[in-house]
């Protein structure tokens, strides 16, 4: 598989660059090109590399038996494999599926403080053990949280530079319209990342092919890959509640309000049976949360309801593949995204705001007549983000904007399939100019 062109490749040079440089660990779901984008790395700036999979070497687990010393852990290391090349200064360590050997995290302050030896970890389930991690290497590591490829990623992948992405910017920045060819050429890759989703292995298969043949199957294989992940690594919770919930996530999408409802999931559900499922799901990197907050007013982290939120898939492409065969097809034939209550553009745009590093914030009054999909902040103000399936009118937006009550609220942003303008109230963007929203608020 040809290797493609991720964000975290500078990253790791950056990294690499910095003299006081710590152990680094990569956190991320599984099969987003976590083990690629750091061998490639590894293999092009050391001259010898040691790379340790616990999930499959698990012989290796016993190298901090005799203690944390880096002078120790190296022998023993080479005791399993007496050929390997230890070359000081020169060498990259990369522990792989570091969930499985938690103790490695305790060896980090070793090596941050030897300083001979360059440490990676990565893993596709340390959310669920990382506050053991954490406490293990705190103060002797750098954390890294990567996704599954972006939209800017899967237009790289497609072939465009870095020139689309400029031109695109300083068309948001002007606030001046794409011309019809660049709008509905951007809008149509938009609607294959939809479909596709940002999983490095399935993006190759389709720009290779430039087609959607063996795709589905390929996310069907991931979404039950998901499956036996809960059942193996599901510890100390219900399990079977965890997978209700996986399940059901398409069925909450699916209605109009979007919200998690725990007697959705079964018969006599109640809450207290179910905390803390969510959060493994979201550790997990399968979901993504999105909290209702109390008001539409700063600061947004100390002003929501931890018991009041939607999820929403981390990777649109497996949402659709969840999806029943009548819509798989009627998305891949007919494009046609306007289905489902809007939930698909919700879902992505949830995703793509996850993946600028936004969290996740809606809005519902008492009476439900103002509901706003998410809020972002620049630097004074509250930015309410609506996400229209169609071009429906935007009755809530306004009354965010124009009621004195709401006085951290200036403007907002109306998500469509139209093209940049502004009314004097709110910017109107294509969907597909989501994954540059916090460049923009930032720059504005």
């Amino acid at each position: 598989m040809p290797l493609l062109k991720r964000k975290i490749d500078n990253y790791l040079l950056e990294w690499k660059s910095d003299p006081h440089r710590m152990p680094l660990i990569v956190k991320g779901a599984r099969q987003i090109g976590k083990t690629e984008s750091i061998s490639h790395f590894a293999k092009r700036n050391y001259r010898s590399v040691i790379a340790i999979n616990f999930a499959l070497q698990k012989q290796y687990k016993d190298i901090f038996d005799n203690g944390f010393e880096v002078d120790t852990i190296i022998k023993n290391i080479t005791l399993h494999d007496p050929d390997v090349k230890i070359i000081p200064y020169e060498t990259l360590i990369f522990f792989d599926e570091l969930q499985d050997c938690p103790n490695c995290a305790t060896s980090l302050k070793a090596f941050n403080q030897d300083g001979r030896y360059d440490v990676i970890c990565s893993g596709s389930l340390m959310g669920i053990n990382y506050q053991e991690i954490e406490s293990n290497s705190v103060g002797n590591k750098e954390n890294y949280e990567m996704h599954s490829m972006d939209f800017e990623e899967f237009l790289w992948a497609k072939g465009y530079s870095d020139t689309l992405i400029d031109d695109l910017f300083r068309h948001m920045f002007e606030v001046t319209p794409l011309s019809n060819t660049e709008f509905n050429v951007v809008m149509e890759a938009f609607r294959e990342y939809m479909v596709i989703g940002g999983m490095p292995a399935i993006v190759n298969a389709f720009v290779t092919q430039n087609n959607y043949s063996g795709t589905l199957k390929m996310q069907k294989q991931i979404l039950l890959d998901y499956e036996e992940d809960i059942t193996k690594y599901a510890v100390g919770l219900d399990k079977a509640k965890i997978l209700n919930i996986y399940r059901k996530i398409p069925v909450f999408l699916g209605k109009s309000n979007k919200k998690f409802q725990i007697s959705k999931v079964a018969k006599s559900a109640r809450n207290r049976d179910y905390v803390g499922t969510a959060d493994w799901l979201a550790d997990a990197g399968i979901i993504n949360i999105c909290y209702c907050m109390e008001l539409p007013e700063l600061p947004l982290k100390g002003n929501y309801n931890p018991d009041n939120y939607k999820i929403y898939f981390r990777d649109t492409g497996l949402l659709i593949a969840s999806l029943d065969d009548e819509a798989q097809q009627d998305l891949r034939d007919n494009k046609n995204f306007n289905t489902y209550k809007g939930a698909i553009y919700e879902n992505i745009v949830a995703d793509i705001l996850v993946k600028q590093g936004c969290g996740l914030y809606f809005f519902r009054n008492e009476k439900s007549t103002i509901e706003m999909d998410f809020f972002m902040r620049d630097k004074s103000s509250l930015i309410p983000v609506e996400v229209k399936a169609n071009d429906s009118a935007t009755a809530s937006l306004n009354n965010l904007i124009n009621k004195d009550t709401y006085s951290d609220i200036k403007y907002g942003i109306k998500l469509a399939n139209r093209n940049i303008g502004f009314n004097g109230k709110f910017y109107t963007f294509p969907y597909f100019l989501a994954f540059l929203l916090k460049r923009y608020l930032a720059e504005k």
